[in-house]
């Protein structure tokens, strides 16, 4: 109860990428909000051909009665726009993905519908390490980033063969371990290697301690390494003792753990600090 559909508007854009690609995202909000300067929540994922179609959610009022606008760029890497669209967001063509989201940002932005004191951004697993890679080429386009069991790490996961999933990763990512162009490319894109001495957005980073897809050692490697080299930033790390790759289990735990993860958004979209 309590949900009206004419209060909310969601709406389509299309950003051009710089190569000209056309870039779709998905807008959605409250109908009667200014749709300027305002608190924006931009979520990405961007891997292995998987679509991120809009869908109702019941969580995700609670972010836009707050005053929030939700947006999903559906960058390169992703499946909603046919084979083409994966293919050129993996492997040798991955750094689109990247790119793609920080033009999206750039767009919303330019127009007027938010700003980088008010934009923030989440992505999950693969779109973990969007995060981690946007963190390092656009820190000044975001307040802050949540980066949800990352993968931040992903040259030293697929330089070893005996981790579980890295052998039939090679064909999303490339096998750096027996070509060294692949090792190269991904070498310079791996959020954990280029990590400079930078200010950065603030970032929280949410992890399992049992996730087999992606150990926690990733993203408490990269928080750490943040904090003693970036120049600005808060850097948080909450590691959930009892979960797996897809967090809690259990419908109120899990609820609990969104209603943490979008205070925090929340907050650091709208400026408060405490």
């Amino acid at each position: 109860g309590g949900y009206t559909r004419e209060e909310y508007a969601a709406s389509r854009l299309w950003v051009t990428a710089g190569d000209g690609a056309q870039i779709p995202v998905s807008l959605v909000h409250r109908a009667d909000l200014e749709l300027k300067n305002a608190p924006t929540l931009l979520y990405g994922y961007g891997s292995y051909e998987t679509s991120i179609d809009p869908g109702f959610s019941v969580a995700r009022l609670s972010l836009l009665d707050r005053g929030m606008v939700f947006a999903i760029a559906h960058v390169r890497g992703g499946g909603e726009m046919g084979r083409g669209w994966y293919d050129n967001g993996k492997m040798e063509t991955k750094k689109n993905t990247f790119t793609d989201f920080i033009d999206v940002a750039d767009a919303l932005i330019e127009q007027g519908i938010t700003s980088p004191e008010h934009l923030v951004a989440e992505g999950g697993s693969a779109g973990g390490m969007l995060m981690g890679a946007i963190a390092n080429m656009a820190p000044d386009r975001f307040k802050a980033i949540e980066a949800v069991v990352p993968f931040v790490d992903p040259l030293t996961s697929m330089l070893m063969p005996e981790l579980p999933l890295t052998v039939i990763e090679w064909d999303e990512w490339g096998d750096p371990l027996h070509d060294r162009e692949v090792y190269d490319y991904m070498a310079s894109y791996a959020p954990y290697e280029n990590i400079e001495a930078k200010k950065y957005p603030n970032i929280l980073a949410v992890t399992s301690l049992n996730d087999t897809r992606v150990l926690y050692v990733e993203p408490a490697k990269w928080i750490a390494q943040l904090r003693v080299t970036a120049t600005g930033g808060d850097f948080l790390l909450k590691t959930e003792m009892s979960a797996g790759h897809g967090g809690v289990s259990g419908r109120y735990e899990k609820w609990r753990q969104t209603a943490f993860e979008y205070a925090w958004l929340v907050n650091q979209a709208s400026g408060v600090t405490e």
